[in-house]
């Protein structure tokens, strides 16, 4: 995994750097242009990350009452590893965010410079401040730390969970939240926390992410 880990890493941050030069800039200027942001339909698929962020402590202790009653079922085990991969994804989410310090696309906090708003861009590193926040995207790491367990250990679900994680991914874009790297970025970080989540979990037929075809129980 430690090996696949460092492959991803390097896609992942060869992909950063080309957006940084050549992707964000035009595609946040474009979303201004066109007012994108404007469309309610992309505003409200923004919503779902944080509110699950917030019932996971909730759902954790439903699901750890229901274990002294007896074995999880597998999707009870998928959503316990789900609910714990996302809390610590958004935990280490907060840390990258300090390290990175990142302006963000757009001023829509107390007036944060942005590059729309202030022509501000790029990296302040190790300055913590909501206004340097905006790499990597926490709506995206919790998206994929949620939905990268399912992909893994349940297969029915992937073709769905694919569906609502591209579009609430790219709704992040779309509303000038997180540009295009932040949103990759944290997508890379959401999904690789899931698997080394449901790596100790020991659930059956699962082989790891090098063998997703996983048969059903």
């Amino acid at each position: 995994m430690l090996r696949r880990s460092l492959i991803v890493l390097a896609i992942c941050l060869g992909a950063v750097l080309v957006c940084y030069f050549w992707i964000d800039r035009p595609t946040a200027f474009f979303v201004d242009r066109h007012h994108l942001d404007q469309v309610k339909v992309f505003h409200w698929l923004t919503y779902p990350p944080p509110e699950l962020q917030t019932w996971s402590p909730l759902i954790l202790t439903v699901l750890a009452l229901r274990r002294t009653w007896g074995p999880w079922s597998r999707w009870q085990k998928a959503l316990f590893v789900a609910s714990v991969s996302l809390i610590l994804t958004d935990q280490f989410r907060v840390c990258l965010g300090d390290v990175c310090g990142r302006y963000w696309p757009e001023t829509w906090f107390q007036n944060n410079p942005s590059l729309i708003g202030s022509g501000m861009y790029g990296f302040h590193p190790f300055q913590r401040d909501d206004d340097l926040g905006s790499f990597p995207s926490g709506h995206a790491a919790r998206i994929l730390s949620f939905v990268f367990v399912w992909f893994l250990v349940m297969p029915r679900t992937r073709v769905i969970g694919a569906i609502i994680s591209v579009a609430m991914l790219a709704s992040l874009v779309l509303m000038n939240y997180h540009f295009v790297s932040d949103v990759i970025a944290g997508a890379f970080l959401g999904a690789i926390i899931a698997a080394y989540a449901v790596h100790p979990a020991s659930f059956a037929g699962y082989a790891g992410p090098s063998n997703v075809a996983i048969s059903e129980i």
